[in-house]
């Protein structure tokens, strides 16, 4: 435990003295990146509020480096945890800048006065997260989005060595979703702070934790790194999936498979039917997909689109079982489209399945009309 930083111990949270989820235990390096993920409602928020004081735990308690937390004053708190809820602040008369200067409070005195010092860290702070040209603006006055980038400059001008936040993607586009999660991760790797936030965008949470929790349900039952949470069992569960599917290895999500039966047989590798699968996707056409080794990613999209993918383990000869498998299924179908293929030693027979959908007169180019 000498190396855990922040950590809970038999946390339970919930409103009014029910308890909404127990068992609540973190563990976390500093440095690292924590993302709580789970469905809306599941409770994220409610565990980010009470690890910060902003809710009173109902049982255990959070310890930066074994200090309680439900023991440290508010300034104490302040000078090492920033926070950045989804609760709209609406500050009368200020601007952008003058809310981002309330990040460097905790250290002036009781008369709230900046120092040169606190001012220039306020500048540069405003610098890095491209939001310099707001300074004089009314805070109430400026988007959503640009609101979320303001709250982001005052939590790092408290300089703290814990900083949380509650869905800090939502309302930004895809640019400024980027640039603060590369903050964020910045913030983690070159200064050292421990970052612990909520995320709607598992495809992001993916790339960016060092951790991960899933929260849905009164227990906490998954907790580790993106490799042991990111699977497809996991994910389908924590979010109830039933319609499409959370494409583990790119990260996105997949509509679900048309249903029936297939009059459609395609022949890709190396990516070049991606597109094309799931244009038949949206056409509510079922259709084959083969013959691509599982190493493709064809492969990865494929099996969640099509109806059935023949398939052969990577870098062997394509077997006799596959490719008659994959001939019947031609037969059975009125088109057969070629999206591209490579064809090499291993998968040679690629080319004997295009030259009997050839003689067949099935064949098309991906580039038909669909």
């Amino acid at each position: 435990m000498n190396d855990i930083f922040f950590n809970t111990r038999d946390l339970a949270v919930g409103y009014k003295g029910q308890v909404l989820i127990r068992d609540i235990d973190i563990s976390i390096k500093k440095g690292e990146i924590l993302t709580l993920i789970g469905p809306n409602g599941s409770g994220k928020s409610t565990i980010l509020k009470s690890i910060t004081k902003h809710l009173e735990a109902i049982k255990g308690d959070t310890f930066i480096t074994d200090a309680s937390v439900s023991r440290m004053t508010f300034k104490e708190l302040s000078k090492l945890v920033a926070v950045v809820l989804t609760d709209r602040l609406k500050p009368e008369l200020m601007t952008c800048r003058d809310v981002v200067a309330t990040g460097r409070y905790p250290y002036t005195g009781s008369l709230g006065i900046l120092s040169d010092d606190d001012e220039k860290k306020v500048t540069e702070v405003m610098k890095r997260v491209h939001t310099e040209d707001l300074a004089e603006k009314d805070f109430t006055a400026v988007s959503d989005g640009q609101k979320q980038r303001i709250l982001l400059a005052r939590a790092i001008c408290q300089e703290p060595e814990v900083i949380v936040l509650d869905e800090p993607t939502s309302f930004l586009d895809i640019k400024h979703k980027l640039e603060l999660l590369n903050i964020l991760r910045e913030m983690a790797k070159e200064k050292n702070i421990t970052v612990i936030m909520s995320l709607h965008e598992i495809d992001l949470a993916q790339k960016i934790s060092d951790k991960v929790m899933c929260v849905s349900g009164e227990v906490i039952k998954n907790f580790g790194t993106p490799d042991e949470i990111f699977k497809a069992d996991i994910i389908r569960d924590l979010y109830d999936i039933t319609d499409g599917v959370y494409n583990i290895e790119f990260g996105s999500v997949e509509l679900p498979a048309s249903k029936g039966e297939p009059d459609v047989f395609v022949i890709s590798s190396c990516g070049k039917g991606i597109n094309l699968f799931r244009q038949l996707q949206k056409d509510d056409l079922s259709f084959y997909a083969g013959i691509i080794y599982t190493n493709d990613i064809d492969y990865v999209v494929a099996k969640s689109l099509a109806s059935e993918v023949f398939s052969e383990k990577p870098f062997m000869p394509i077997s006799d079982e596959v490719y008659e498998k994959a001939v019947r299924a031609m037969k059975n179908c009125s088109r057969i489209i070629n999206a591209g293929v490579e064809i090499g030693e291993c998968n040679r027979r690629l080319a004997d399945l295009i030259r009997i959908a050839e003689k067949s007169g099935k064949l098309e180019n991906a580039g038909d009309k669909i």
